[in-house]
């Protein structure tokens, strides 16, 4: 036991003496003030603030994004305090801030984005169940309560995506971060770049409210299903972020999806995934006409 608690309390001096030296950084000290952390605390977070600073460092004499030496371009490693805890992620800088206003300007317009609630039709009495289910999320949400999230499954083209992508547009008025990814997608996307992944990674673990789309679309791999899909989902039940969902298919029909095949490991891995979603969300079906006719 003696020996035990001697382990400890060198471990505790040599991050205090690690983090103490860290303090002399400037903007390292200036981050812990403006989080108002304790030392006790921001000590255990030494090499990530460490690393933070110098992202912050390179930011301050850059000029345009063809300077950023950052790790991801455009983009500062920076924390935010979550329950006690820091939760580091990429946040844009101002000129990849203003690079997406222009893109975002000229860009197609997309249904989806421009959704809102005022929007979604009231007539379909189907659809009832789902819409006063929405209003009351809405009026009810709050970040520190860690609101459960919707499984909405439904025949195709009934309108799922754009009822969820409505909810989560209205939430931006309560200065709520949300996401919407289109499933099969973004494992297309997170594969191809494989410099961004750890960004993007980290940016779907920490959203405030993320909306994944279409998921059952996808082809299973083991990969797609534990590395990525497990992970994104074990993180945000861990942190009780909230994540929806929608789907074509039931919850069942999404367990036999995920088993890749007959073999008990596979069962097992899809049945772990499934529990994730049952602790995120709320499980509702929604049939209705196609309206992509």
């Amino acid at each position: 036991m003696i020996e035990v608690k001697n382990k400890i309390n060198n471990i505790n001096n040599s991050l205090k003496k690690d983090y103490m030296l860290a303090l002399k950084n400037p903007k390292l000290k200036a981050m812990v003030i403006n989080l108002k952390i304790n030392d006790d605390l921001a000590m255990k977070y030494t090499s990530k603030l460490e690393d933070s600073a110098g992202e912050l460092s390179h930011c301050e004499n850059c000029s345009s994004l063809l300077e950023c030496q950052n790790k991801i371009e455009g983009y500062v490693y920076y924390p935010k305090l979550v329950n006690n805890r820091l939760i580091f992620s990429y946040v844009a800088c101002k000129y990849k801030r203003k690079e997406k206003k222009i893109v975002e300007k000229n860009k197609p317009e997309n249904s989806l984005e421009k959704a809102r609630m005022k929007d979604i039709d009231i007539n379909d009495k189907k659809r009832v169940p789902i819409i006063k289910w929405l209003k009351n999320f809405y009026d009810k949400y709050d970040k520190s309560k860690g609101l459960k999230g919707l499984y909405l499954h439904g025949n195709f083209g009934c309108g799922k995506t754009f009822m969820l992508a409505a909810l989560l547009n209205e939430l931006q008025n309560k200065r709520v971060k949300t996401e919407v990814i289109y499933f099969p997608q973004m494992l297309r996307d997170l594969k191809d770049d494989w410099d961004t992944f750890g960004a993007k990674m980290d940016y779907y673990q920490n959203v405030d409210v993320l909306l994944i789309d279409d998921i059952g679309a996808e082809k299973v791999t083991s990969w797609g299903r534990d590395e990525i899909l497990g992970s994104i989902l074990q993180y945000r039940m861990d942190n009780h972020l909230t994540t929806f969902f929608t789907s074509n298919l039931t919850i069942e029909e999404l367990e036999r999806h995920l088993s890749l095949s007959n073999q008990s490991v596979d069962g097992v891995k899809a049945r772990r995934i499934i529990e994730r979603i049952k602790q995120l969300t709320e499980d509702m079906e929604m049939l209705s006409e196609n309206r992509r006719k």
